[in-house]
């Protein structure tokens, strides 16, 4: 299948205009891979963290955190607990993320 066919759709707990395509996931070891989407003008209020490592990879656009610009080509890889964000990005930004646990 073209990932291309895959759907786009609203991530939960975003604001509007953050879409996310799955590109896999593995239920018994939560592992995800998939493509996440910020629409220009997208901004999030709160900072985040979780209980799994997260790897992300800016593929288009970019996005900011406080005074720091992120852009495409830039890779980042987060720790469980590692706080994060809020952010926002005046043009847009396509980011390719994978999830697990250790």
């Amino acid at each position: 299948m073209s990932v291309e066919a895959l759907p786009w759709q609203p991530v939960k707990g975003y604001p509007a205009g953050v879409y996310e395509r799955i590109l896999s996931v593995d239920e018994a070891t939560g592992f995800v891979t998939r493509l996440v989407r910020f629409d220009p003008g997208v901004e999030t209020t709160g900072t985040l963290s979780h209980d799994f490592w997260e790897e992300v990879y800016i593929l288009e656009g970019h996005f900011i955190q406080g005074d720091h610009v992120f852009t495409a080509g830039m890779y980042a890889c987060r720790p469980p607990g590692m706080k994060h964000g809020p952010f926002r990005t005046p043009i847009g930004c396509l980011t390719f993320e994978v999830r697990y646990y250790r």
